[in-house]
């Protein structure tokens, strides 16, 4: 069973969100058959710990008024390296560039399918030239 169409739409809500805070990366997975917890991981990055608590506000805000409250909520205390909100159907990691690539959730979560968010909703072009970016290209999957 597949990511439910709520979840698929909550994710793309907490997205855009990031998009609108310029995150540098964005992905959405479905890990609905390899997890019971939550239908899908919404993955972000900033480049500091100021735009990482942006875009976890941003996040939190819209899909709260999406109508579904946040449950949980991780790793805001102190340098707010990662942090992890907890929507029920939906995770948003939110994560510094470093943190990103060295846990590298994309590729350990790489046997799921990855949810096709609008075209409107895309890194900052600066972002998207970056290492970083580069690193997490998935473009070529699934062709």
């Amino acid at each position: 069973m597949s990511a439910t169409e709520e979840s698929i739409s909550m994710a793309i809500i907490a997205a855009r969100a990031a998009a609108e805070i310029k995150a540098t990366s964005i992905t959405a997975i479905d890990v609905s058959e390899r997890l019971v917890l939550t239908d899908a991981f919404v993955v972000v990055s900033g480049s500091t710990e100021r735009q990482v608590r942006a875009i976890v506000d941003a996040v939190e805000e819209a899909v709260e008024r999406a109508g579904h409250p946040r449950l949980r909520r991780e790793g805001l205390d102190g340098e707010a390296h990662w942090v992890l909100l907890d929507f029920g159907e939906i995770m948003v990691h939110v994560q510094q560039d470093a943190d990103r690539e060295f846990y590298a959730l994309e590729k350990l979560w790489a046997d799921c399918p990855l949810i096709e968010l609008p075209s409107d909703i895309h890194a900052t072009p600066d972002a998207e030239a970056s290492p970083l970016a580069q690193y997490f290209d998935f473009s070529s999957l699934g062709n």
